[in-house]
């Protein structure tokens, strides 16, 4: 059967407009390949639940949305699974992002309801001693958006993707009346996500903090990024600085970010983190 002749047409224009676009943190949302979080190099010993409200502004792109994550100890302070997703993303684009980004004249502003969704395991390797850092193995996969419209509007990448790293830690007790611990916490790891053409990016991830503590907060500084091969806007660079003040069974946070390079975004964040011990899985040695 001849097709029409509009039909090979239209294919080849759907083709170079996929090939066009650029999958990095520059041209989407701020929660399409971010740079990933690391922890500080330790494995709870129960079943632990967050959830945080954020807001990203700046550069012509406001976003709201929550942030869920439950990280369960299959066998306490050794191993864990990790699962955390975005929901319920409101945006606001200004007209020039619209266009830098290719996205579609009508999406200006939308609601996505699920965005991409993380799984983690985690293994500790070395157990934190005097003179030895706790070493922590983080093995990810990211899945692909489920909601079209979150590709379309450029707030999710349509690909998977996934990324290995190693958490190091190690604390200092301090003697002082205002402060009780310092611990630094390094990062470094290998993030892959698939692009168009069947072509992937390759990054290598890197990121290091310094953590202030006493009985009450904990106050966290973190640069961290990544840098990919294709020079499109894939090295991101972001400064956070993280504020916990602890409670018995909860902890609430509230979080600053900046994008340094490759990440336009501001983002501010009030959460709260939840321990449950009698629902944690029992492991005995």
């Amino acid at each position: 059967m001849k097709l029409p002749a509009f039909v090979p047409l239209a294919t080849l224009l759907s083709l170079n407009a996929a090939a066009q676009v650029n999958y990095s943190p520059e041209y989407f949302g701020p929660n399409a390949n971010p740079v990933p979080e690391f922890g500080n190099a330790t494995i709870p010993g129960s079943i632990a639940l967050e959830g945080s409200a954020n807001y990203f502004f700046g550069f012509g792109d406001r976003t709201e949305n929550l942030k869920l994550t439950a990280e369960v100890p299959l066998m306490p302070s050794f191993v864990s699974l990790k699962v955390w997703g975005f929901f319920l993303e409101k945006y606001d684009v200004a007209r020039a992002v619209n266009r830098f980004r290719g996205m579609r004249p009508e999406d200006l502003s939308g609601w996505i309801g699920v965005g991409d969704v993380y799984v983690q395991v985690r293994v500790l390797l070395a157990k934190e001693r005097r003179f030895v850092p706790a070493v922590i193995l983080n093995s990810t996969l990211k899945t692909a958006t489920p909601n079209e419209n979150g590709f379309q509007a450029r707030r999710y990448f349509d690909t998977p993707g996934y990324f290995f790293d190693l958490e190091v830690g190690k604390s200092f007790m301090v003697a002082n009346s205002f402060l009780s611990e310092i611990r630094m916490v390094g990062n470094v790891g290998f993030l892959c996500w698939e692009t168009t053409g069947s072509r992937q990016n390759d990054a290598t991830m890197y990121g290091g903090k310094v953590i202030l503590s006493n009985r009450l907060f904990d106050f966290e500084n973190t640069l961290s990024g990544y840098s990919g091969w294709m020079n499109n806007g894939d090295s991101p660079l972001v400064y956070a600085a993280l504020l916990r003040f602890r409670q018995k069974n909860a902890t609430c946070f509230m979080v600053y970010k900046y994008g340094l390079y490759d990440y336009p975004y501001h983002l501010l964040g009030l959460g709260i983190l939840i321990s449950i011990k009698k629902l944690t899985p029992r492991y005995k040695k």
